[in-house]
């Protein structure tokens, strides 16, 4: 419940807390919480995409095509990264993007936006 809290707060996914939580509080070794997280993710999507259908009475065939694509090919240079890296190299990487995303985070509250009320993504162009 607090990893959803949290996540819901910051925008993120919820393994984005879940990892370091079952790292560093639960003591799980790194390879194996990276399977974890990963085998959360399929059934909170699957969850998603069933509702997001059901709701609008559509599927967008070509985003469904470009995730699955992406998803595959993230997942090959994934698995190999993690045969060739240790636990600490890994665990450095997750903690560089954690900084990565509190720094975006943190600028995006104190910057001022280009267009105040604009709803288009990107900068509005």
């Amino acid at each position: 419940m607090l990893v959803g809290i949290l996540a819901s707060i910051m925008g993120v996914g919820g393994g984005f807390i879940m990892v370091p939580a079952m790292i560093y509080l639960l003591r799980v070794p790194t390879n194996v919480v990276i399977g974890t997280s990963l085998f959360q993710i399929m059934f909170v999507t699957m969850f998603t995409t069933i509702a997001q259908s059901a709701t609008n009475q559509t599927v967008d065939i070509v985003l469904a095509l470009i995730l699955m694509v992406g998803g595959v090919i993230g997942a090959q240079f994934g698995a190999r990264a993690g045969q060739k890296l240790r636990g600490e190299q890994l665990r450095a990487l997750l903690a560089l993007i954690v900084l990565a995303v509190c720094i975006r985070l943190g600028w995006d509250l104190v910057s001022m936006p280009t267009e105040l009320f604009s709803i288009a993504a990107g900068g509005g162009h």
